[in-house]
């Protein structure tokens, strides 16, 4: 299928060989589909199943299997661990009132967040253009995608990242990948507005979601969940909301969808943010005629971005899909945190953001009963396992987050006991009666 780059503010087009970022006006950028002579949705469907059986490493990948809906690239240029191949858990509906509840655990990708499918469709693109070197903005999840595909791929990698602000789970596979990480002293939305320059007056890659061709590969979390659940979708699509990413990829995905036939009905987006970094809602609650930027602070690190450069696109999908826009506080993340974990949908904070929202969402009965949904969880249970260890053993007052004390609930911490095993027998006879 043919694409261009169109400016989702003027409408002004570009060839897709293009090596910008943003349009002559400053507007963001979409890959558009030509949707003239595209296949019947039975076809694509078809094409789609087709390829399970397959061998090929673009075929294994959960996002090159769809690739008439990402980009049309020759084979050799395509890098791939594959990534995408994530599952999609049934959760118990009842406790919230609800016909069926999914977990898409897009923490189960290579470097352990949803980042990768963006980025095999980012480094792949820049691998076809030739690029000198790759650089990202980061709050962790991207600098390790980015490290690793950079890696894989032999192109340079350069991160920067707000110092003492990075889960170690993640800059540890930013270091170990190889990638130059660079620790500014400013926060992620200072070391974005850096790398943005950086890009335009060096000749590097910028691979956050600003580039247009990442959203292409994170709107087949959309594609891959309609194709797990039998070419379904549920009433409610839950993701939590940092850069607005995944919230404009979605929504990208779910127009196209609808245009090509694959869908009738449009499931509504609901975007989660925390309130310590909540410009979206804020925005939302003045139907989105101005965002205001602010300082973030959240103990879920991956959302804790206070100027979201997806905006406009965020808006659009907002719009589309008459979703809605919340927050909770950090005590509610970490509570739903401790339950999914609980059930071994193990994830990192800003993943159990998505959780505390559909609560939230069903006491105020936006979500009504009877609904179905699927939360997003975007990061392994790895990616930062202090605030999991700090949660485990009633320490999260230590992390600053207000409202602790209402935690209790959620300690399990070890016990000491000798190594004396009728001691340890005790022990484990007063737990099972």
């Amino acid at each position: 299928m043919n694409r261009q780059l169109m400016c989702v503010t003027c409408g002004s087009t570009y060839p897709l060989e293009d090596r910008r970022l943003r349009c002559d006006c400053g507007g963001l950028l979409d890959v558009q589909l030509d949707m003239g002579g595209a296949p019947s949705p039975d076809a694509l469907a078809a094409t789609f199943e087709s390829r399970l059986s397959s061998h090929l490493p673009q075929d294994l990948s959960g996002v090159w299997r769809y690739r008439e809906l990402v980009l049309d690239l020759p084979a050799g240029d395509i890098i791939t661990f594959p990534e995408g191949r994530t599952n999609l858990y049934a959760l118990d509906p009842t406790p919230l009132g609800l016909s069926a509840l999914w977990a898409k655990h897009e923490g189960e990708n290579p470097t352990g967040s949803f980042k990768d499918r963006g980025m095999t469709a980012a480094v792949s693109w820049a691998r076809h253009q030739g690029a000198r070197a790759l650089i990202c903005a980061s709050t962790g999840n991207t600098s390790a995608s980015l490290a690793a595909y950079g890696a894989r791929a032999g192109i340079p990698v350069f991160v920067l990242i707000p110092e003492g602000h990075i889960a170690r789970g993640k800059l540890s596979q930013a270091l170990a990948y190889g990638a130059h990480t660079l620790q500014i002293d400013g926060n992620f939305d200072d070391a974005m507005h850096a790398v943005e320059q950086l890009a335009g007056s060096y000749q590097l890659t910028l691979v956050n979601s600003l580039n247009p061709f990442r959203l292409e590969g994170q709107k087949t979390i959309i594609l891959d969940s309609y194709m797990q659940l039998g070419r379904h979708l549920p009433d409610w699509i839950i993701v939590p909301g940092g850069n607005l990413g995944n919230t404009s990829a979605f929504g990208k995905a779910l127009i196209e969808m609808k245009a090509l036939g694959l869908i009738d009905r449009v499931p509504r987006l609901a975007v989660i943010q925390a309130e310590g970094a909540s410009p979206f809602a804020r925005a939302a609650k003045d139907d989105f005629h101005h965002l205001k930027p602010m300082r973030p602070e959240t103990i879920a690190t991956a959302i804790r971005i206070g100027n979201p450069v997806n905006y406009s696109k965020a808006v659009r999908a907002i719009r589309f899909t008459d979703g809605v826009v919340t927050t909770v506080t950090d005590a509610e993340i970490l509570q739903a945190k401790h339950d999914l974990d609980r059930q071994a949908i193990g994830c990192e904070p800003a993943s159990a953001a998505g959780f505390a929202g559909l609560r939230k969402l069903r006491r105020e009965d936006t979500v009504h009963a009877g609904e179905s949904a699927m939360l997003i969880i975007t990061g392994n249970i790895l990616k930062d396992p202090d605030v999991t260890i700090a949660l485990a053993m009633g320490e999260t007052a230590g992390l600053g987050v207000a409202g602790a004390e209402t935690l209790g609930s959620c300690t399990n911490t070890p016990r000491h006991v000798s190594s004396n095993v009728g001691a340890i027998a005790r022990i484990i006879e007063e737990v099972l009666l």
